[in-house]
């Protein structure tokens, strides 16, 4: 079976449907399952205090914020090049958890830097980039909301999609990009010889995981929105002309 099939409405509606409450339920048991250990049951950190604790909402949100303009700009491509509805109505579905995602990290972000750097924003080359990625999110969905012909926005959106990516790679590699800042390195990478401690890092995971099936369950459910929406605008468009 191609994943091409998927681009068909009534097969990803099937699908969708199928899939949705595993994804669901799996989101709900991780989430639950990585911030009850992390905030309850991981010792507070030896410099951060319990400060630290804010890492299992701040990283997965970050994390989430920079992916999911990556898949948008995946699902925006694969329209520009093979005209698939279903691909770019999962872009925009996919824009207001992107920013709400980016709003997350911003917040978090300013709550355990106010303590840590004395300060709770510093135009930090990460913090710039994130704040500017946030902005991009804003643009896209209002450029959406601005033009009535979907396909139109679909094309304008597709390349504004494309613009904001360099902010996406730049939030997640400015540290390497640059040697100044205060943010710290990735909390888990696999090209770092060393992460978080292991009393931090298992509980971390099950909360990005969380977070990742998450946004899987809330993009299918927005994708499944929009393409009922399109096709209530199509029947209203076929009662005008009869």
């Amino acid at each position: 079976m191609s994943i091409w099939e998927y681009a068909n409405p009534a097969r990803f509606m099937r699908f969708s449907r199928t899939v949705l409450p595993w994804v669901s339920a799996a989101a709900a048991l991780l989430i639950l399952v990585g911030l009850i250990w992390g905030f309850f049951f991981t010792p507070d950190d030896f410099r951060q205090g319990s400060t630290v604790k804010i890492i299992y909402l701040h990283v997965p949100s970050a994390t989430m914020a920079i992916n999911i303009w990556v898949m948008m700009l995946v699902t925006s491509m694969i329209w520009v090049v093979r005209r698939h509805h279903v691909s770019v109505l999962a872009a925009k579905a996919a824009a207001p958890i992107g920013a709400t995602m980016t709003l997350i990290a911003l917040a978090t972000g300013a709550i355990w830097g106010q303590p840590m750097w004395g300060t709770y924003w510093e135009w930090d080359p990460r913090l710039t980039a994130f704040l500017i990625l946030f902005l991009f999110y804003l643009g896209y969905m209002a450029l959406w909301a601005a033009i009535e012909d979907p396909d139109v926005a679909a094309d304008l959106t597709s390349i504004l999609c494309l613009v904001g990516s360099v902010f996406a790679v730049i939030s997640r590699y400015a540290i390497n990009f640059w040697n100044q800042g205060l943010h710290q390195g990735a909390s888990l990478s696999l090209d770092q010889e060393e992460n978080v401690s292991d009393v931090f890092w298992q509980p971390l995971v099950l909360s990005l995981v969380g977070f990742g099936f998450l946004f899987l369950t809330l993009v299918l459910l927005r994708t499944r929105t929009e393409i009922r929406a399109r096709r209530l605008a199509a029947l209203k468009q076929r009662e005008r002309v009869s």
